[in-house]
């Protein structure tokens, strides 16, 4: 059995051989430097680990993991302009490089770029694989909405912010796992269960990246404090602000806004508040919660030196041992 290594090898080759034309530059010239950014490849690694839970020949399912590659990168060309990001991976934005028209356009052709990758799908799986994608497809951009809808609200319930990370984030890597697994022939019970775990594991990581952005750590290479300078509603501005008196939740809410601060005194501020109510113990201990979740339901897809490699990835993703 390959290793996630190998796997990772065969698509990254796969990826660079996928032609875009030369003209018209400025609509192609994007695409390219999006899809060379790397990142970690957490969707199409996981369409092709689910894939090989059933099959063997990962050759074809590389045409379906490539196109939940570009749908996402298409996603990120979008999220930047709507976040008015300069950053990317550390590199300029599309948006930031070449304009907001650009990033426009290229990431509507990255769209229709990752259609034509599921062409390639045998057609009898296709009907079912087009059913998968456009339902995740549709709720990622349900998500991004109901992120910018939390902008303007005075309040969010975690019951609304967890719903929100399961569309934003969780059901891309749901749809990647479910695409892999009927291209594998799987039972449309282990597809179920697939879904379920890459639900849970896209949730542990989301409120991993948002712990992560508050308090940071070896491997974060990050800016610390983004999204409380920005005054994003994460698991863990909404869990201070429900367990905060009222002069509190005025001092989260207020703070980003303030000029007689600096940046690195405004993170401190809304840190203290955190540190105040237990909001890390409290994040962590839903991450740990979600994790865990998300190895039980691989328990009961197969035999644990099958399912060996899902763990593997998923332990890797959220950087534990075990």
């Amino acid at each position: 059995m390959d290793t996630d290594q190998q796997i990772l090898e065969t698509f990254e080759k796969y990826l660079a051989q996928t032609l875009f034309p030369d003209e018209p530059e400025l609509l192609y010239a994007p695409i390219r430097y999006s899809l060379a950014g790397g990142g970690k490849r957490l969707r199409p690694m996981l369409l092709l680990l689910s894939y090989r839970l059933f099959g063997d020949d990962v050759q074809r399912a590389l045409p379906a993991a490539a196109a939940v590659e570009v749908f996402h990168n298409f996603t990120l060309l979008h999220d930047d302009i709507m976040d008015n990001s300069m950053l990317r991976r550390g590199k300029p934005s599309v948006y930031a490089k070449w304009g907001q028209n650009t990033a426009i356009l290229s990431g509507d052709a990255m769209v229709i770029s990752a259609y034509k990758l599921l062409e390639q799908i045998a057609p009898e799986y296709l009907p079912r694989i087009l059913k998968i994608f456009n339902q995740m497809a549709l709720e990622v951009c349900e998500g991004q909405q109901y992120d910018m809808d939390f902008e303007q609200k005075q309040k969010v319930s975690v019951v609304e912010y967890m719903n929100m990370i399961e569309q934003k984030t969780s059901v891309l890597l749901a749809g990647s796992a479910m695409i892999g697994a009927t291209l594998g022939d799987a039972s449309e019970e282990q597809i179920r269960q697939l879904r379920r775990f890459a639900i849970e594991l896209g949730m542990a990581f989301q409120l991993q990246d948002d712990l992560l952005d508050s308090y940071g750590s070896d491997q974060w290479t990050k800016p610390v404090g983004g999204d409380i300078l920005e005054h994003k509603m994460t698991y863990l501005m909404i869990s201070a602000m429900s367990h905060s008196s009222e002069s509190e939740r005025k001092v989260l809410r207020e703070t980003h806004r303030r000029e007689d601060l600096t940046n690195e005194q405004k993170i401190e501020t809304v840190l203290e508040i955190y540190n105040r109510h237990n909001v890390r113990h409290l994040t962590e201990q839903q991450i740990s919660l979600r994790f865990d979740r998300a190895l039980a339901i691989l328990d009961d897809l197969g035999d644990e030196e099958r399912t060996e490699p899902l763990r593997h990835f998923a332990r890797s993703l959220m950087g534990r041992k075990k």
